[in-house]
């Protein structure tokens, strides 16, 4: 399955706690699975998440104890390719930030700041990033109701922890958009997550 079509698709996705219980719907239902194996990971409010493009709801109850939800999958910037056409093997983390709109913005009018102003801001900023899908929630399932997903790929650990923001000043006025559609106060740490394979 090819999570990063060129054109928006509509997915669902599971997240959750449980690492294997993740891995072993990824592989029955030919999902993407990522997971947080930091130390310390297990305190976040979810460190599992499996993409799935399935009409099948119950293949992923196992993996979402904490949320179900259908999206629209909108790839910001894709994968590079490799010479068959697939999209490259990923060899760094992917960070995933779990958003709640801003209490002033309705759910569209947070979702198309997302999308037309800070999905740019992001390409121009995160200069080390390798690949970025924004997975807009069109219905919550079970769980809290987030507004969306940010899926932030890097090709490597350096790439990651050195060249995530372009520079200081890049790095406050990601931060300062951000707080324009999201409510950061209510929305959860990030994973830094490894994908893994199915």
């Amino acid at each position: 399955m090819n999570l990063f079509s060129p054109t928006p698709q509509l997915e669902l996705v599971a997240i959750g706690n449980d690492p294997e219980a993740a891995r072993a719907v990824g592989v029955a239902t030919r999902a993407g699975v990522y997971v947080d194996e930091r130390p310390g990971a297990e305190g976040l409010l979810f460190r599992t998440m499996v993409r799935a493009v399935t009409d099948d709801l119950d293949a992923l109850t196992p993996a979402a104890g904490v949320g179900l939800y259908v999206v629209l999958a909108r790839t910001m910037k894709p994968r590079a390719l490799d010479p068959s056409g697939a999209p490259t093997p990923r060899t760094g983390p992917v960070t995933i930030n779990a958003m709640v709109h801003h209490p002033g913005l309705t759910h569209r009018q947070s979702d198309a700041h997302w999308r037309d102003l800070h999905g740019p801001l992001a390409l121009r900023i995160h200069v080390g990033m390798a690949d970025y899908v924004q997975l807009s929630a069109v219905a919550t399932i079970s769980g809290t109701p987030y507004d969306g997903f940010a899926l932030l790929g890097f090709d490597s650990d350096d790439d990651f922890r050195n060249r995530f923001y372009a520079t200081p000043e890049g790095r406050a006025e990601v931060f300062a958009d951000v707080s324009k559609f999201s409510d950061m106060a209510h929305s959860p740490r990030r994973l830094v997550a490894t994908q893994q394979p199915t």
